[in-house]
């Protein structure tokens, strides 16, 4: 069975720092920061795959998304 991912206490701590702000956040404030949150998570995923492309030397077919 796989083990789950640890964060250090940092990440734990600024896990906690950010749902402080998202509480002080409008329900407009919070669906836009979504949005950007899902787009940025994009991007990097996108990112991800270009790199592993460039490193492994695939084709554009090799790794959908």
């Amino acid at each position: 069975m796989n083990q789950p991912i640890k964060l250090s206490l940092e990440q734990e701590f600024s896990i906690r720092s950010f749902a402080d702000q998202v509480q002080q956040m409008s329900r407009e404030q919070a669906q836009e920061f979504l949005l950007m949150l899902y787009k940025q998570m994009m991007i990097r995923e996108t990112t991800y795959k270009e790199l592993l492309k460039h490193e492994w030397k695939l084709d554009s077919g090799a790794i959908s998304g």
